[in-house]
């Protein structure tokens, strides 16, 4: 399809799944939402080392707060916790 319509594709199913992708790269990780605990994959981009961010449960709308510690390229820890605390 993205042949078809000149578009280049942003993410290519089975590159990069869950947990898996290059290092120092764009990967998925599965989380649970710290209010309504439900289960969803978020993008972590290693390239720009640790940071800390607010992203939303696409499930419940809610903040969340998300940090995560990068060393020598490769994602160290994932913590996520409620962003009203």
């Amino acid at each position: 399809m993205d042949e078809r319509y000149g578009l280049e594709p942003v993410f290519e199913p089975g590159v990069e799944e869950c947990g898996r992708g290059g290092a120092g790269g764009v990967q998925f990780h599965a989380v649970h939402c710290p209010y309504c605990g439900e289960r969803f994959d978020t993008q972590v981009d290693l390239s720009s080392g640790s940071a800390q961010y607010v992203e939303d449960c696409p499930v419940c709308c809610r903040p969340i707060e998300v940090s995560l510690e990068v060393e020598e390229g490769a994602l160290s820890s994932l913590d996520l916790r409620r962003g009203d605390e």
